[in-house]
């Protein structure tokens, strides 16, 4: 199946080995993982509790949302605003260019049509309606992070693609052009053509694969995104390292993060942060605004679907956190961002009027695809 990717060889394998992360037959974490993984101390969720989720894993009805189109058509006053589109995906806009996270508008994170993690919660917005980016970064290679789909229908654009060490092997699989694809290890940097931007991958502690067999065969990474006034630091899947304190020296400081805060399960060892976890790791990084992400979309684990917003909401003020929580689909200005309202708490809203992408992705008309290019590129 096409959707499970490709293995890197030639001067991209070569390029991997001489990594100082690449150890044997993969890359590893520079630090252990908890205990609980390594000797089982710690139960682990059955295949059934993962594939077939009931209780409060998934929400009844979607979850409220905004058509972003409207807020999109004035530039932020303050420079910096973000867009939450579900799970890890949020539309950056910094200094006047715009950068794509982990881009996922798949109905499934399983190479599988049928079978696997399904999506509860509509993307606000239709793939072709977003606007023109500059560039694209993807995290890892997990589904729920690269999406198949997704990617085949953005390599009808021109968008460069920014992304961890040996990831490019997928998109240039998948039809993105190998100039496209810019691979990354941690501390290294790309300057985003024709823009002010720069993106630096940065450490994580995870792993990757989209097969058993193919466990930590491509890097991990987090990222930061620079522009000429602003920063934003974006975790990927990460748990939490002193590789943080790190992060902010060299790379800060920051106007916005973005932590993962779903999908964790004491069994999985330190590869997710959680709530708790990413409000240390928030200290770490100097505290700038929050825009928690990986959450309220797909049920990846066995906490009640609101668990993790309803944890940062407890926690923050106590740990002198600024969130940014702002419903799917709204565009927020950290600068101007006031009091979270529980907004999760309303109930049902409609369905959006623009579906996410189907598998396989339908094709784009020539007047769709143009909006996926910046101007000039």
């Amino acid at each position: 199946m096409k959707s499970l990717g490709q293995l890197a060889h030639g001067a991209r394998l070569e390029r991997m080995h001489a990594s100082p992360l690449w150890l044997d037959h993969g890359f590893r974490n520079r630090h252990p993982i908890a205990a609980g993984l390594r000797d089982g101390s710690v139960p682990m969720p059955s295949l059934r509790d993962m594939l077939w989720p009931g209780g409060r894993r998934v929400p009844r009805a979607p979850l409220p949302s905004i058509d972003p189109r409207p807020a999109w058509l004035h530039a932020p006053q303050s420079g910096l605003r973000a867009t939450w589109l579900g799970h890890s995906t949020v539309l950056l806009e910094v200094d006047g260019w715009r950068v794509l996270t982990d881009p996922v508008w798949g109905r499934r994170a399983s190479p599988l049509i049928g079978v696997g993690p399904k999506r509860f919660q509509p993307v606000p917005i239709a793939l072709h309606d977003v606007p023109a980016v500059d560039a694209i970064v993807i995290s890892h290679d997990h589904y729920d992070h690269l999406d198949y789909p997704t990617i085949k229908a953005l390599a009808r654009s021109s968008v460069p693609f920014v992304t961890s060490l040996g990831v490019g092997a997928h998109l240039q699989g998948w039809g993105i052009a190998p100039e496209r694809i810019h691979e990354l290890d941690w501390w290294e940097s790309w300057a985003v053509p024709n823009t002010g931007i720069t993106i630096t991958a940065a450490p994580s502690q995870h792993f990757s694969g989209r097969t058993l067999k193919t466990r930590n065969s491509t890097l991990w990474s987090s990222l930061v995104v620079r522009g000429p006034r602003h920063a934003v630091f974006f975790s990927g899947d990460t748990g939490l390292s002193g590789e943080y304190a790190a992060i902010r020296q060299h790379l800060g400081p920051f106007d916005l993060a973005l932590l993962e805060v779903g999908a964790y399960y004491p069994a999985w060892g330190d590869m997710h942060l959680g709530p708790d976890h990413a409000l240390e790791a928030l200290a770490l990084l100097g505290n700038p605004p929050l825009l928690p992400v990986h959450w309220g979309t797909f049920a990846l684990a066995m906490h009640d679907w609101d668990q993790p917003a309803e944890r940062l909401l407890e926690l923050a003020p106590h740990a002198g956190a600024p969130l940014v929580m702002p419903r799917l689909g709204e565009a927020v200005q950290p600068a101007h961002t006031e009091r979270v309202q529980p907004w999760w708490r309303q109930g049902a809203a409609p369905e959006p009027a623009q579906p996410p992408i189907a598998e396989p992705a339908p094709p784009l008309a020539p007047e769709q695809v143009a909006r996926l290019d910046w101007p000039g590129d």
